[in-house]
């Protein structure tokens, strides 16, 4: 128990110490976002691009792994189907985003790095790829689509152009998906970064986890009127039991993955909803109330649902 204290206790703590800071007036909604975007336009992607370009390819290509991690998204979707038809597409894509998108960037590096060590950020960066792109980049086509004007709907390859054109250039801006791809292209092609650099990107990708943790507890604390369980009930049991107990059905009966592997696929997926789809929210000023309310009952709830896992999960 100790150990698993050691792992979990200072994650938790970081954002603890945020929530503090926001809710008693020490870091302010200007800060905020800057921490944020330093995070996700900096250090993130330096850590990203720290690990692919120094990690061997098969390490960080694991396909059992992304079966499993995936295949936990895929199943959710499917459990919540039914309820998809009483809801507009819109609607139904963020709801979907809010039950299935783990804090893998934010949350799930220093856990993994912690409870696993080193070995455990190569698959972690193919989670934060599936989700911070793919699942994202789904989720605005998906919106857009629903929005897509008539004209342009009657109008002959018109739609999927028009969807295209908005998704593709995000994709190609998004630092979480251009650092880890262009590490794994410095590691294919055999190339070392030079010493300084290298020691300048390591550096900057070490405050990613610290930075990020805090900045999920700033956004607790800015959205703490918006705990209402009642009305997100089932995406929390989704995104918390439901996510996770698929991994492990597809990483162990069935794939009968390594122990790293494995293990790594179940903590991701166990991971609270990360900030991605309020964000999506409040671009499309569209259902906001449930999906803050999603990612702070997920966060604080996985206090214990987390903790637990790790005790389970975590060797020795």
């Amino acid at each position: 128990m100790q150990a698993v204290l050691g792992v979990a206790f200072p994650v938790f703590a970081l954002i603890l110490a945020g929530t503090l800071a926001g809710r008693f007036g020490l870091l302010d909604a200007p800060v905020t976002n800057a921490l944020n975007r330093f995070v996700v336009s900096l250090a993130l992607p330096a850590l990203l691009f720290d690990v692919t370009a120094h990690a061997p390819l098969s390490q960080v290509l694991d396909w059992g792994f992304v079966a499993a991690f995936g295949g936990g998204i895929l199943g959710t979707l499917l459990i919540m189907a039914p309820s998809f038809r009483r809801q507009s597409l819109t609607v139904a894509a963020l709801r979907g985003l809010n039950a299935t998108y783990a804090n893998v960037g934010f949350m799930g590096i220093p856990l993994c790095a912690m409870a696993f060590g080193p070995a455990s950020l190569g698959p972690v960066v193919i989670a934060v790829i599936l989700t911070a792109s793919v699942q994202f980049a789904g989720v605005i086509a998906l919106i857009e689509i629903d929005r897509h004007d008539g004209s342009n709907r009657n109008r002959p390859g018109g739609h999927g152009r028009g969807v295209a054109r908005l998704v593709l250039p995000r994709l190609m801006r998004n630092p979480l998906l251009i650092a880890p791809l262009l590490g794994l292209l410095i590691d294919g092609l055999g190339l070392a970064v030079p010493a300084p650099v290298g020691a300048f990107i390591k550096l900057l990708g070490q405050a990613a986890s610290p930075c990020a943790l805090v900045a999920t507890g700033l956004f607790i604390a800015a959205h703490r009127s918006d705990f209402r369980l009642g009305a997100v009930t089932m995406l929390v049991a989704l995104k918390l039991i439901a996510q996770p107990a698929i991994a492990w059905i597809i990483a162990g009966p069935a794939l009968h993955l390594g122990p790293l592997p494995m293990a790594v696929a179940v903590l991701l997926s166990a991971l609270p909803t990360g900030t991605g789809p309020f964000i999506l929210a409040e671009t499309y000023d569209t259902d906001r109330g449930p999906a803050a309310a999603t990612i702070l009952l997920t966060t604080v709830l996985s206090v214990l649902t987390v903790t637990a896992l790790l005790a389970v999960l975590a060797p020795g």
